[in-house]
């Protein structure tokens, strides 16, 4: 299969992702954020065990030497959904789509600080466009002549996105330091498991038992979820990473479609403009990045 096979499931991946959080945008807060996220690793279970079965042995796809690294990875990822489906209570799904592009930004400041990683000036100049972007997506949230309560909430709320995104650049570093031991079935397998255990210390702050649509919203979240994993891993079978990278960002155009089919509203040019600006950083940064690698490959046979 060619790259074009990468890139597709790379484009489904966004979607199936999108459309996971367009099912806990449907849940309108009706469940505890815990249940919602213990139903979602849980469920994901399901297709990624399929799928491990039919790429051989469960038991050979899911043996970890570093369960630390599994739980630490757990426990970052927990905190991304737990700020992401809060943020969804106060912010469209185009919003909280756009801010979590935050966190490919807030990963290279910490590659930085805390794994000593060399970074290049084309990756602070995207880091610094990336939060120009969010810095207008937030300004773009308030409005001189809403009422304090609505600019209250959507700050509130972007707020959580930011957290969100942070919490997932944390996940990142955790999954970088993992991915030299740890085979990606492992990786997606233990982090399902973490979350649902995490996850169900909330039931003794309360749980809900879901009725009609919500057993399809919290099954839509978990399955959507786990085809996510999938997907990801068998795109980076046939594509680089650095040539799939520009595409997370098509995630903002499905939000787009959905929230106009869920709502009929459209985002606010504050949105577009903050998030293409987001987008044309990391697309630059990425694309740069890969000139410089098939540089250094040519001169290195060269030599």
């Amino acid at each position: 299969m060619s790259t074009t096979a990468g890139i597709t499931m790379k484009i489904m991946a966004t979607l199936s992702t999108t459309l996971m959080l367009a099912c806990v945008k449907g849940l309108d807060g009706a469940i505890p954020v815990g249940e919602v996220i213990f139903f979602r690793s849980l469920l994901a279970l399901l297709p990624l065990l399929i799928w491990l079965r039919v790429q051989g042995s469960i038991a050979d796809g899911i043996r970890t030497r570093n369960i630390k690294g599994h739980f630490i990875r757990g426990l970052a990822g927990t905190g991304g959904m737990y700020f992401s489906y809060l943020s969804l209570l106060y912010i469209s799904l185009t919003d909280a789509t756009a801010i979590n592009y935050a966190a490919p930004l807030f990963t290279v400041v910490m590659a930085a600080l805390l794994l000593k990683e060399k970074v290049r000036y084309h990756r602070w100049l995207a880091v610094i466009a990336g939060f120009s972007g969010i810095l207008v997506m937030l300004f773009g949230n308030l409005s001189l002549t809403a009422p304090t309560t609505v600019n209250l909430n959507a700050s509130f709320g972007v707020a959580l996105a930011l957290m969100a995104a942070l919490c997932t650049a944390s996940a990142l570093i955790q999954i970088r330091l993992l991915n030299g031991s740890e085979k990606p079935g492992a990786i997606a397998f233990w982090f399902a498991i973490m979350t649902a255990l995490t996850a169900l210390v909330t039931l003794i702050a309360g749980w809900k038992i879901p009725h009609g649509m919500q057993w399809l919203l919290l099954a839509g979240c978990g399955l959507f979820g786990g085809v996510t994993q999938i997907l990801m891993t068998l795109s980076l079978r046939y594509a680089d990473a650095s040539l799939l990278a520009p595409f997370d960002y098509t995630s903002l155009i499905w939000a787009m479609i959905i929230g106009f089919l869920y709502s009929g509203a459209l985002p606010e040019t504050a949105t577009i403009c903050g998030a293409s600006l987001v987008a044309l950083g990391g697309i630059f940064s990425v694309l740069r990045e890969r000139r410089l690698r098939q540089a250094t490959v040519k001169i290195s046979t060269v030599g």
